[in-house]
């Protein structure tokens, strides 16, 4: 194949794989997303084949050949750079305070694509204006002090400036508010539950040693402070908006992860370990909750919800719901009405 069809090809093949890769970023989903997807990975692959093949044939002489492996990591590099703007995987719309973490990770897009950028770029232009050449020699340079400097210099501050942002943001993540309140959430395979302090505003202790059918939580019955803690199983996870909430998480069996992607917060689910985060709902609505931790053959079904409401809505709500002792008090009637005494009286779910 003459050079000027490679250089044809390779062009078309570009401009075919950028097409498709706006498509796609228009379309978002449905069959024009994956026509467009499909076009720019074939486009894709249709420019790395052609410079296999101008190696291929080179046997050796690949000057000429070898333009075409600068036209296609420029291709590269204005296509990532391309994609990074249009691509229609993106964040959903943030609903808490850590609009801080958003901010952490832009800075780091933007330094890892500068410098992921120029040195594509550099190598681009190093392949084209050094090529291979029959009547020149390469110059023998084995160090060099000024550059070596530069290079060092202006690496440091590239990893400064990604780690400082985020230590700051970390700070900020562990340093709960005095004012906020405490909730717990517990995940299991595969499903979360949840535990509401309650008049007193404590949680009551809890040991993975009393988990049983009638303490799913594990919660001591002897500390007064548990009492009346309200306890959800199952059902969705409600929040109070504009409050901040001191999260505290706990796994009964193997590694979960809390993850709500709207909250841009979440903390793996240690068996043995209390972690925690803390998170302030900024507006209302329904977000999905997700475990971000392989956790077993489950895993991908382990999905909750939140829902986060108005203070005086959420209150209310949280009035209704059972506590500690109502449930406690609830499982020994059940033992009671089940017992061979009281056989002749079997419990039903109303009882509880």
């Amino acid at each position: 194949m003459s050079e000027n069809r490679r250089w044809s090809l390779g062009s078309v093949a570009v401009i075919l794989g950028l097409l498709g890769l706006y498509i796609a970023s228009l379309a978002g989903h449905g069959i024009l997303y994956w026509t467009g997807l499909i076009v720019f990975l074939a486009a894709v692959f249709a420019i790395f084949t052609l410079v296999r093949a101008a190696f291929d044939e080179a046997e050796g002489k690949a000057q000429a050949p070898l333009h075409l492996v600068p036209l296609t990591m420029l291709a590269v590099a204005v296509g990532s750079v391309l994609f990074h703007f249009l691509s229609p995987w993106w964040w959903p719309p943030i609903a808490s305070n850590w609009g801080y973490i958003d901010q952490t990770i832009i800075i780091t897009f933007w330094i890892t694509g500068v410098a992921f950028t120029a040195i594509v770029v550099f190598m681009a232009y190093c392949l084209y204006r050094f090529g291979h050449q029959e009547d020149r020699r390469a110059a023998y340079e084995p160090e060099s002090r000024k550059l070596e400097f530069w290079l060092t210099a202006g690496t440091a501050v590239g990893v400064i400036a990604m780690l400082a942002p985020g230590l700051i943001v970390w700070g900020q993540f562990i340093t709960v508010p005095e004012e906020a309140a405490e909730i717990e959430i517990v995940g299991q395979q595969w499903q979360w539950s949840y535990r509401y302090p309650g008049e007193d505003g404590r949680l009551g202790r809890s040991d993975t040693r009393l988990v049983s059918n009638d303490n799913p939580l594990g919660i001591d019955p002897n500390d007064p402070n548990g009492a009346d803690d309200v306890v959800v199983q199952n059902l969705d996870l409600r929040l109070p908006v504009d409050r901040p909430l001191k999260v505290t998480f706990r796994s009964l069996d193997v590694l979960h992860n809390f993850y709500v992607p709207e909250f841009r917060a979440k903390m793996d689910m240690i068996p043995g370990t209390v972690t925690y985060i803390w998170v302030e709902p900024t507006r209302t609505g329904t977000f999905e909750i997700l475990c971000a931790e392989l956790c077993g053959v489950g895993h991908a079904y382990m999905r909750g919800r939140v829902e986060v409401m108005e203070e005086a809505r959420y209150q209310a709500w949280l009035q209704r719901q059972p506590t500690f002792a109502a449930l406690a008090s609830g499982y020994s009637r059940v033992t009671t009405l089940t017992s061979p005494e009281g056989a002749d009286a079997p419990a039903r779910s109303s009882d509880r």
